[in-house]
């Protein structure tokens, strides 16, 4: 039986000092972001998720992207070594949360850095980007923890956006969702669905054919319910402010041994 647990960490007060990399910087609106994070987090509940929250990192701006902090494989949690030096404090808190669950802890040590967010899973085949925050070194020692576990690594080139999740995510049956602009190579997929918006890239298998969306991305929303998916859709505007985006709120544990 996959567990459902999902690692979750309340925003910063200093969330609107979050890193921006490749859009313009906007005004957030913190109050609104814990609204939208607290509806997120309810969400993840309604649909059978147990929630553990990560004690919070208030000097940590970035924090609440938690997703970042923490690579799952089966029951082994890889602590990573965050790209942006000034996100590497998050991890502190994660390595203590994850090791209350009784994983099995790893992490990625200097030279290598990783960024969760640049780790796309779809059954044993693990897509790394290497990208931005995501360095060689941090792809050969993801390697070295997941592949004797049965894992395929499969290293992506990113250059368009933050993370390789930034760009894609996959649907329940394994296609990898993209929009085409924000993608590097395509082709490295073996099936691929282009969707009309950027946002419509990201989303957050729930269970069954339920997917949890950005409301900014109507247009993907009504392609993949055409397609017999589930869309459930989640206002997180302040989040997409500072590049977030549905998959980076959260660290979905499906391994772990019952």
């Amino acid at each position: 039986m996959p567990s459902k647990k999902a690692l979750v960490r309340r925003p910063s007060p200093r969330l609107a000092e979050g890193l921006v990399t490749h859009i313009e910087r906007e005004k957030v609106d913190v109050d609104l972001a814990l609204e939208q994070w607290e509806a997120y987090v309810e969400v993840l509940r309604t649909h059978g998720w147990e929630t553990i929250e990560v004690d919070p990192a208030d000097d940590c701006p970035d924090s609440v992207f938690v997703e970042d902090t923490v690579v799952m494989y089966k029951n082994v949690a890889l602590i990573t070594r965050p790209g942006a030096r000034s996100r590497r404090a998050e991890t502190m808190g994660v390595e203590e949360a994850v090791a209350r669950l009784g994983c099995s802890v790893n992490w990625i040590w200097e030279p290598g850095t990783l960024d969760g967010g640049d780790v796309l899973k779809i059954d044993d085949t693990v897509y790394v980007g290497r990208g931005g925050r995501t360095n060689a070194a941090g792809v050969q020692q993801l390697r070295a923890a997941f592949e004797p576990l049965g894992a395929r690594i499969v290293a992506v080139p990113v250059s368009k956006v933050l993370h390789l999740k930034s760009s894609v995510t996959a649907l329940p049956d394994g296609t990898v969702v993209g929009h085409i602009p924000k993608v590097d190579k395509p082709s490295l997929f073996p099936r691929f669905l282009s969707v009309p918006e950027e946002s419509g890239s990201h989303v957050v298998l729930l269970g069954g054919e339920k997917l949890l969306m950005a409301a900014s991305a109507p247009k993907t929303a009504e392609l993949l319910a055409d397609l017999g998916h589930e869309p459930v859709l989640v206002d997180i505007s302040e989040f997409e402010k500072l590049e977030g985006c549905v998959t980076c709120l959260s660290v979905r544990m499906r391994g772990l041994y019952a």
